[in-house]
């Protein structure tokens, strides 16, 4: 069994997955736009939607997420991520630092990068896209605690 997540950026996918690209060295494996489905006489196409993203397989790092534009529903709340986060974890404290501070950028952030308890830094941002992420650097021995 795999669990992968899947974020739906309500239009903005193509927009998110650059940012991605340049700030996470996020690479796209595999894309899909709504244009390429076959015809549905039940499900048309929406206008407007055609070179949206309906899926597009990501690698950062070592992990594989999904995207997708979804819906592209303008109605209130439709673009929320909410009820989870994703967590980056880095293997040195720079590292960490560089990563945060590239994912900051037109974000909010939660918890700015610094030293805990349970890390040689950690920090918390909500992107600009606003899903929430996490970057951690463990203590040393605890590289599986996050």
């Amino acid at each position: 069994m795999q669990v992968q997540p899947y974020l739906f950026f309500n239009g903005r996918c193509e927009e998110a997955l650059k940012f991605y690209g340049e700030k996470l060295g996020a690479q796209v494996l595999f894309q899909m736009r709504f244009r390429d489905a076959p015809p549905n006489p039940q499900q048309p196409i929406r206008p407007g939607t055609e070179d949206k993203i309906m899926h597009a397989s990501v690698k950062i790092g070592a992990t594989e997420l999904m995207a997708s534009d979804g819906n592209c529903d303008d109605t209130p709340g439709s673009g929320t991520h909410t009820g989870y986060g994703l967590s980056i974890t880095v293997d040195d404290p720079s590292q960490g630092e560089k990563t945060f501070n590239a994912i900051c950028e037109g974000g909010n952030v939660v918890m700015p990068w610094q030293a805990t308890f349970w890390s040689t830094g950690f920090g918390m941002v909500v992107d600009k896209f606003g899903v929430m992420w996490m970057v951690t650097n463990p203590h040393e021995g605890d590289k599986h605690a996050s």
